[in-house]
């Protein structure tokens, strides 16, 4: 609940930030959003505090210390991606200036304001998470499907997915709600 109240969707221009959201999701895939929240503090103190170019130097003895880290998830998979991961989007942030530059473009600069008044009818994917999917592993990325991609965009704030009779919808939307979907 206090994730939902205080984060989720909140837009995010931090390039440090934006990394975290990348790595917790890739992490949460065929897992319930609740297990990575209830292991995030973990996940920060394990990742360097998700500092891209700390985690882009791990070495394999510095991803076997992490198979043996009970606080995290222990997928072998998931923890080479994230370094992988890291280092594309050092490389990413280089070539376009930041990571959030890059990755803002696939809503055009700005949070697109959904309208959905059931859960039922909010989608797994988008037209752009899959173009975002597809640029993320033409980059480089793993771990970075569509519905991945979708997720993070609904967390960092790049889709507002509360659904219309939520508190948090108006807030986030602001006075200018522009729907996109009904």
């Amino acid at each position: 609940m206090q994730y939902h109240d205080r984060e989720w969707g909140v837009v995010v221009h931090d390039d440090r930030t934006l990394f975290e959201f990348l790595i917790l999701e890739g992490a949460q895939a065929g897992l319930s959003w609740d297990t990575i929240l209830k292991k995030r503090a973990n996940y920060r103190a394990a990742f360097d505090n998700f500092d891209p170019a700390r985690v882009a130097r791990y070495t394999p003895r510095k991803l076997e210390w992490l198979l043996a880290d009970p606080g995290i998830v222990r997928n072998r998979l998931k923890l080479e991606a994230a370094v992988k991961n890291a280092r594309a989007f050092l490389t990413l942030q280089k070539e376009a200036g930041s990571f959030d530059a890059y990755i803002w473009r696939f809503v055009g600069g700005r949070t697109r304001h959904n309208s959905w008044r059931s859960l039922e009818r909010v989608p797994a994917r988008t037209a752009e998470s899959d173009a975002m999917s597809k640029d993320l592993k033409r980059h480089g990325f793993s771990f970075v499907g569509s519905t991945i991609c979708y997720a993070f965009m609904q967390a960092t704030g790049m889709v507002n997915d509360h659904l219309t009779h939520c508190f948090r919808y108006k807030q986030l939307a602001g006075s200018s709600v522009e729907a996109w979907n009904g």
